[in-house]
C-alpha cells in the first residue's frame, strides 16, 4: 500500500520488454533491496535488484498493456514511493498500485499559482471518479475538482508540480490512473 505521496523522482536508464532499470537518488536507493515493493509512476512493482545507482522491476506483459509503461523511454522521468508502513503519516490517500486505465492528458491551464489538468476517462472508470473525491494519477494522490462523463479535472499546486514528473507533462500524454478503491468496494456491496 501507498500513499500517493511522491517522495523521489527517478530516471528510465534502460527498458526493455520485461524490464525497466531507474536511476534515483542514494537516500531513496539506501531504502530499496531486492524484493522490495516501489511505486513507479504509481504502478507496483517489485525490485529484483538494487544498488547504489539504480534498481530494476521485472514487468509482465499485463502490467505493459495496462500502464503507461508501453510509452516510457530511456531518459524519461518517473514518480517513486515506497509502501507505508505502520508508522508512516498518511498523507494523501489509500493507493494499492493497481491501475486502473492509462488516461490522456487534454489540457493545461493555468490558474492562479496552480494547473488544472483536464483528463479523459474511459466509461467504465469515470463512475468511480466523483468531485472532491481522490484519484491518483502516476501515483499522485490529487483530489478531483470536476467529473464529467468522459473526462475529469484535478488541481496542481506549485510544489506537486515542481517535484513531480508533472512538470515535463504535455496535451496528448497518457498517466496511469487509479480510481478510489473505496468506491470499487462499495460498488460491489451495493450489487449484493
Amino acid at each position: 500500500m501507498f500513499t500517493g505521496i511522491i517522495t523521489h523522482l527517478g530516471k528510465i536508464s534502460k527498458k526493455t520488454d520485461q524490464l525497466l532499470v531507474i536511476q534515483t537518488s542514494r537516500s531513496f536507493l539506501s531504502k530499496v533491496k531486492k524484493g522490495t515493493s516501489v511505486s513507479v509512476n504509481g504502478i507496483c512493482l517489485t525490485a529484483v535488484e538494487a544498488n547504489n545507482d539504480y534498481f530494476s522491476v521485472d514487468c509482465m506483459p499485463e502490467t505493459e498493456s495496462r500502464t503507461n509503461i508501453k510509452n516510457l523511454q530511456v531518459s524519461d522521468l518517473v514518480n517513486l514511493e515506497l509502501p507505508a508502513t505502520p508508522s508512516s503519516f498518511l498523507s494523501g490517500h489509500i493507493v494499492q498500485g493497481h491501475i486502473d486505465d492509462v488516461s490522456k492528458l487534454l489540457d493545461i491551464k493555468i490558474q492562479g499559482n496552480s494547473r488544472i489538468l483536464k483528463l479523459s476517462i474511459s466509461p467504465a472508470f469515470s463512475k468511480y471518479i466523483v468531485p472532491k473525491g481522490s484519484i491518483a494519477i502516476n501515483g499522485i494522490s490529487l483530489t478531483v475538482i470536476e467529473a464529467i462523463k468522459d473526462y475529469f479535472t484535478v488541481g496542481i499546486i506549485p510544489y506537486t508540480w515542481d517535484n513531480t514528473m508533472l512538470s515535463i507533462i504535455r496535451p496528448g500524454d497518457f498517466v496511469n490512473i487509479e480510481v478510489d478503491i473505496l468506491a470499487k468496494y462499495l460498488e460491489r456491496l451495493a450489487r449484493k
